[in-house]
């Protein structure tokens, strides 16, 4: 009985280390596919972002924020 679980345990662990190149997986390609898409996310997500800020009066926002603070200190809070 001993016997048949050595056998079977060391002809699980060959099956398992040989499966995997059997499959032939080129990790390199995988990766290569990856970061492509992931060039392509983000130069989207940058040129989204971009053209939202393009949008964007930023003195306007300030003067906003002034007005805020000015009433918070005064003690106008609204």
């Amino acid at each position: 009985m001993k016997r048949f679980a050595t056998v079977f345990a060391v002809l699980a662990l060959v099956a398992g280390a040989i499966s995997p190149a059997a499959y032939g997986v080129d990790f390199d390609e995988l990766r290569r596919e990856n970061l492509d898409k992931d060039a392509t996310t983000h130069e989207e997500l940058r040129r989204g972002h971009l053209d939202g800020v393009k949008a964007v009066d930023f003195d306007e926002l300030r003067r906003e924020n002034l007005d805020k603070d000015a009433r918070n200190v005064s003690g106008l809070e609204a």
